[in-house]
């Protein structure tokens, strides 16, 4: 089978990692980097933005039998922009505001005349913050790890 030929913008691997950068931003923070960024073009809402509920699975000890964990709240939006990128978002919650905002810009950072500028305004800039949050959660678990020894280990010979 032929190889994909490759998406100016970096492909669906490059397109999956800023959607979940997406995802994880809060519409007030998207709202704040877009005042800096480039203007996005206007979209047409193609579905929602609509929330509802996603039943999560889970596996006892990671490889038993998958079980109903509970149910999450999620929204979800689609637009199309005027370029005719198609722009999809999910989101965690009922934040329609952060669903709208993110489909707006999976549709323009799939435009290779946008995909630079935005990406560098907007998406870098979250990754870094959302990284440096996560770096900063592991530093204080570190913190408070304990060492264990047993007695094999501290024998002198």
């Amino acid at each position: 089978m032929p190889e994909a030929p490759s998406h100016p913008t970096g492909g669906t691997a490059a397109r999956q990692r800023w959607m979940a950068v997406l995802a994880r931003a809060g519409a007030a923070r998207l709202t704040a980097l877009l005042a800096h960024a480039p203007a996005l073009p206007a979209c047409t809402v193609l579905r929602g933005p609509e929330s509802g509920l996603v039943m999560l699975r889970g596996r006892a000890g990671g490889g038993g039998a998958p079980f109903n964990l509970g149910e999450m709240s999620v929204t979800r939006c689609t637009v199309r922009n005027a370029d005719g990128m198609v722009g999809h978002a999910y989101v965690q919650g009922r934040d329609t505001a952060q669903a709208r905002l993110a489909a707006e810009l999976d549709a323009a950072l799939q435009d290779p005349a946008r995909h630079d500028a935005l990406h560098a305004a907007v998406i870098a800039r979250l990754a870094a913050e959302q990284q440096a949050a996560c770096d900063a959660a592991a530093a204080k678990a570190a913190a408070t790890r304990v060492q264990f020894f047993t007695m094999a280990t501290m024998r002198t010979s």
